[in-house]
């Protein structure tokens, strides 16, 4: 069975981690949420995908090209136009019978997409899932199997059944989206065709890749998934779980929970690793540092007495000497953050920092929690980030010295 995937979208919500790569590229377990998802839709049987792709596409052409799992895939390139409905309609010349639907800023696994396709039996059929926040989702209400009414992220839903952006679909889809019309919003949407759909409730893991800090439950999920794979270990002592990649090093360190290590990679001497953290490529993490439940990306250097907590790192990043990302506060209250979407409750009471790609950390520099800085910024030696930064940002401490004289008799 072939498969639709949306993976077109920018990510806004995601800043500063998608301001160099589509949302679909972001890192969980060492690899790309859509690597992830291709992966467990094999799984589930499916052997041929389309993916639509826009916004940085390069990116996702280029990786999957080197790792498609085996499966055949094609890329459509979304033009002008938004929304789900748009999207599909990319995919339509490509349809002649059955096929899957996914977002591609999902992490999920098998039983869920397997559970939708054994219950289809024509239509649309959606997954739905209980949650504990349903203001945060679109969801529905079912009168037996059949959706009676969806809302989008209402501020008091009359429902707890999400929509998990997981479909079974006829190719009469592309037909009746476009009977339908376009919204208000002047877009084609998948949503307006879902009244009277088949709904069916899934236990499967599911996380909805909306914000910098949910890539956390999602890389804890997938490490937990993992098979053990040791490789090169001197005089450390590991309590838990290490996947090892080629290449990769760890050297008088000490490990508790469960690490991903990516190739090349030395960790130690001296390093301290807890909780569930991802370490990408060429990385190095030493000299006294401590990683706890972070993700890092490909050639991040952090050797010399740096706390990177509850954070995520892009590619090509270095702390300097002393380097703190504070990650709780004082009053141990839930952590805001500042979005483009104003001040959001990120849900967590231990929050890092969020770094783009091509950043630098002086000595004894320092970030408050839940802090977004942007790609290619430079923070100054003995500088606490207290505001976000935007791309491309340099802030320096102005430092007023005073030197005096001891008069000697």
């Amino acid at each position: 069975m072939k498969c639709v995937i949306l993976a077109a979208g920018e990510g806004t919500r995601l800043r500063p981690l998608t301001e160099t790569r589509p949302k679909p590229m972001l890192y969980v377990a060492g690899k790309p949420i859509l690597y992830h998802l291709l992966n467990e839709a094999k799984k589930a049987g499916i052997d041929e995908a389309i993916i639509v792709v826009r916004y940085k596409k390069e990116k996702i052409i280029e990786y999957l090209s080197k790792n498609n799992l085996g499966m055949k895939i094609k890329f459509i390139e979304q033009g002008p136009g938004n929304g789900t409905g748009a999207a599909l309609l990319c995919a339509q010349n490509e349809i002649t019978d059955t096929f899957v639907t996914l977002a591609g800023d999902i992490v999920t696994e098998a039983s869920v997409i397997k559970k939708v396709m054994d219950a289809h039996k024509g239509g649309i059929t959606l997954a739905l899932k209980k949650v504990l926040h349903p203001h945060l989702y679109g969801v529905v209400e079912l009168s037996g199997d059949k959706i009676s009414l969806f809302e989008e992220k209402a501020k008091h839903p009359k429902s707890d059944l999400a929509n998990l952006s997981v479909y079974c679909m006829e190719p009469t889809i592309f037909s009746e989206l476009k009977s339908v019309g376009k919204s208000e919003r002047g877009e084609y949407e998948l949503v307006n065709l879902f009244i009277g759909a088949k709904g069916v409730v899934v236990d499967g893991y599911w996380k909805d890749i909306a914000y910098p800090w949910d890539l956390f439950d999602a890389n804890e999920f997938l490490l937990s998934k993992m098979e053990a794979k040791t490789g090169h270990i001197e005089n450390s002592t590991i309590e838990g779980k290490v996947i090892m990649e080629e290449g990769a090093k760890i050297i008088n360190s000490y490990i508790e929970g469960c690490a991903y290590i990516g190739a090349n990679t030395i960790v130690g001497p001296n390093a301290y690793l807890r909780g569930y953290n991802s370490i990408g490529n060429n990385c190095s993490v030493g000299g006294g540092t401590t990683i706890k439940n972070s993700i890092l990306l490909d050639h991040v250097n952090a050797k010399h007495l740096a706390y990177i907590g509850d954070s995520v790192i892009g590619e090509d990043v270095n702390f300097g000497s002393g380097t703190q990302i504070a990650n709780y506060r004082f009053d141990s209250d839930y952590i805001n953050v500042m979005t483009e979407r104003g001040w959001t409750n990120s849900g967590k009471k231990k929050l890092g920092v969020f770094v783009g790609d091509n950043t630098k950390f002086g000595v004894l520099s320092c970030t408050m929690p839940g802090k977004l800085i942007g790609s290619n910024c430079w923070i100054g030696s003995g500088v606490v980030v207290r505001e976000n930064l935007e791309a491309n940002s340099h802030i320096f401490v102005k430092q007023e010295v005073i030197v005096t004289k001891e008069k000697k008799e």
